[in-house]
Parts: C-alpha cells; sequence; structure tokens
C-alpha cells in the first residue's frame, strides 16, 4: 500500500479511538458534554467517520447536545420505534425496533 494511505488509515484509526474516548468523558463530565460531543462530531466530518449505532443516539440530531437519560432526554416506547426527546432543544427522533430478530421492517400486505 502507498504511504500515504497508510498514513491515512492510521489517523483515521486514531479518530476513532478518540471519539469513543470522548463518548466516554462526556458520560463521566456533565458540565463538559457537550464540548466532548462537538469535538467527536467534528473529527468524524474531518475523517469522514460513520457514527456506530451506539454513539449515534448518545446525541442530539438537532442541537447535538449530549443525551442523558433522564437528565437531557426523554425516552418513550411507541409500537415499532422509540421516541427521544431532546430537552434543550424540544425536538425529537424516532428509532424503529424489532419485537422479533427475524421481523422485517415493513410488514408484508
Amino acid at each position: 500500500m502507498h504511504p500515504k494511505k497508510l498514513k491515512k488509515l492510521k489517523e483515521k484509526k486514531l479518530a476513532q479511538k478518540t471519539i469513543e474516548e470522548l463518548f466516554q468523558r462526556a458520560e463521566h463530565d456533565a458540565k463538559r458534554a457537550n464540548e466532548h460531543v462537538r469535538k467527536a462530531r467534528n473529527l468524524m466530518m474531518k475523517y469522514k467517520i460513520r457514527p456506530a449505532r451506539t454513539i449515534k443516539r448518545k446525541f442530539c440530531k438537532h442541537c447535538y447536545a449530549f443525551l442523558k437519560p433522564g437528565v437531557t432526554v426523554r425516552i418513550r416506547t411507541r409500537p415499532g420505534h422509540v421516541v427521544y426527546s431532546c430537552l434543550a432543544c424540544k425536538k425529537f427522533m424516532r428509532f424503529p425496533y424489532h419485537s422479533r430478530p427475524g421481523e422485517s421492517l415493513r410488514k408484508v400486505r
């Protein structure tokens, strides 16, 4: 592999590790949580890293605030999806779920 490509891959792996560390810090440090999320988002955009499903659900898609259940987000379940209501910007996000592991997203009529 070309040395430039190897360097890019190393940088991307290091950025991935840093993103995970920033979200761990955000969970423990409530005062600086939003700052950690902002830094992690900037790294994701810079290195074109798609956030994992677990990370996607840890910050608001509208105001990018760190979401801590019971403190900054209200979580409600509805048939077929979970609703996250951000208490900072008053907007909500829906995440689909399946009651059974083999069930498809859409029911066949």
